[in-house]
């Protein structure tokens, strides 16, 4: 399937305010984020920006960049007007949203996220990885991932809610969800088109407006836990990490 990675970035984090130009090893996190695309050579990658100097990084890495509003609510509204401005024509059957701040996630995990595509009845694919932490499990900024395993493809579940809360109860695994989407083009197209849901705005999870829409989502379970940098913490710990590769 002809695939595009389009990685929206924007300047205005509030915790971390001009994140996409931190440096980590010598490049922007724009920059270092684009590698990590390119290394899993899936397919075109573009930078999705409403900053003219994240452009410019994404540009001096040698990465393709694409100015888009200011006014989005969310990285896939901007990257379903990246889309349309790149592709009109519809050439990307499938397209990731790698968000901008996963500096240190594995090549080889931006390639498993398209997995779950391979069954035609997926909408959207993502990621999750077993949480191995005590305290991640009542985390509510870690989000967790109800799922049913699906037998015909081992290490993968059909997705039945996202939330903050500790769940499902009782004995077995955890799985923290990982915020990476292959979306098929219609599947972006009607996504985007949709009013945002009752359980999304509760939880602040963008994903359930999918499932409450009837869309069907499925997660590929990895190994790793890809470092989000919202912090000045997790900024030193992304630039150790890697260092240390």
């Amino acid at each position: 399937m002809s695939t595009i990675v389009l990685i929206p970035a924007r300047m205005a984090s509030t915790r971390l305010p001009g994140k996409p130009l931190a440096d980590i090893g010598g490049k922007p996190m724009i920059a270092q984020v684009a590698a990590r695309a390119l290394e899993s050579g899936i397919g075109r990658v573009v930078v999705a920006t409403d900053a003219a100097e994240v452009a410019q990084a994404a540009r001096d890495a040698g990465v393709e960049a694409v100015m888009t509003s200011a006014d989005h609510q969310s990285g896939s509204d901007r990257i379903f007007e990246a889309l349309e401005i790149l592709e009109s024509a519809g050439e990307a059957e499938v397209v990731v949203n790698l968000q901008g701040d996963l500096p240190t996630i594995p090549p080889e995990d931006i390639r498993a996220a398209m997995a779950p595509l391979q069954n035609a009845a997926t909408d959207i694919a993502t990621l999750g990885v077993e949480i191995t932490q005590e305290e991640e499990k009542t985390n509510p900024n870690v989000v967790k991932i109800v799922g049913a395993p699906i037998p015909s493809a081992a290490g993968r579940l059909r997705a039945l809610y996202f939330t903050r809360a500790t769940a499902p109860w009782g004995e077995g695994p955890l799985f923290h969800h990982v915020g990476i989407y292959a979306y098929r083009r219609k599947a972006l197209e009607r996504f985007v088109s949709l009013p945002p849901g009752a359980l999304e705005l509760r939880e602040r999870l963008e994903q359930l407006r999918a499932l409450e829409a009837g869309m069907r989502i499925d997660v590929e379970i990895v190994r790793s836990v890809p470092l989000g940098v919202d912090t000045a913490a997790d900024l030193e710990r992304a630039r150790q990490i890697l260092s240390q590769q």
